[in-house]
């Protein structure tokens, strides 16, 4: 299920800066999405809190930075300026190397990895709406992680597409191919997930 939208009419990212918070949480081609009521649930958190953890510890002393949504990733189709893009997403955990990329408002341009913890409400919006994105973008490698089900699957870019997802069950250590020497330790995941 996609998220609701905010109208029908296209918006960028100069729009996207006067509405007030709850009125657009992500802008997807001129799409505004909203993430309506209840916020996600504790063990959804829990296990976002858990990824950012580990790849921000496993981070210190690189050139890289770990983020959590909500941050704002600008990512236009080609050199447009800010104000004109027209795609703004919020990953639940991201990965940045090239620190060039980041700015006062977040970041513009792909992050080296990014991970969408599914929940019932987000699960279509992010796989089906958001990958296209990330592909186009030129995300190097994007999880997606099904705590119900307690799996992973990992998309990894390959000549400027994703192909078939690499499925995994969340336990033992997953390492992050886009970031060497980064890895998530599913033994660590919060006893409270389904």
């Amino acid at each position: 299920m996609a998220l609701p939208q905010r109208g029908t009419l296209r918006h960028t990212y100069a729009e996207y800066l006067t509405w007030p918070d709850g009125e657009c949480d992500e802008l997807i081609n001129g799409t505004a999405y909203v993430r309506e009521p209840p916020a996600p649930s504790r063990s959804h958190q829990e296990l976002v809190g858990e990824l950012y953890l580990q790849v921000r510890l496993a981070l210190e002393g690189k050139s890289c930075r770990a983020y959590i949504a909500p941050f704002d990733v600008r990512l236009p189709h080609r050199g447009e300026a800010d104000e004109l893009i027209d795609t703004v997403v919020q990953p639940d955990v991201l990965i940045v190397c090239d620190l060039g990329k980041l700015d006062k408002r977040g970041m513009r341009g792909a992050p080296d990895w990014i991970a969408e913890v599914l929940s019932p409400a987000t699960a279509g919006h992010d796989q089906i709406v958001k990958l296209p994105i990330y592909e186009r973008a030129g995300v190097p490698e994007v999880w997606f992680v099904h705590p119900i089900d307690r799996v992973l699957n990992i998309y990894r870019l390959e000549d400027g597409r994703y192909g078939r997802p690499k499925i995994l069950e969340l336990k033992g250590r997953t390492a992050i191919s886009a970031i060497p020497g980064v890895s998530i330790d599913w033994g660590r995941l919060p006893p409270t997930l389904p």
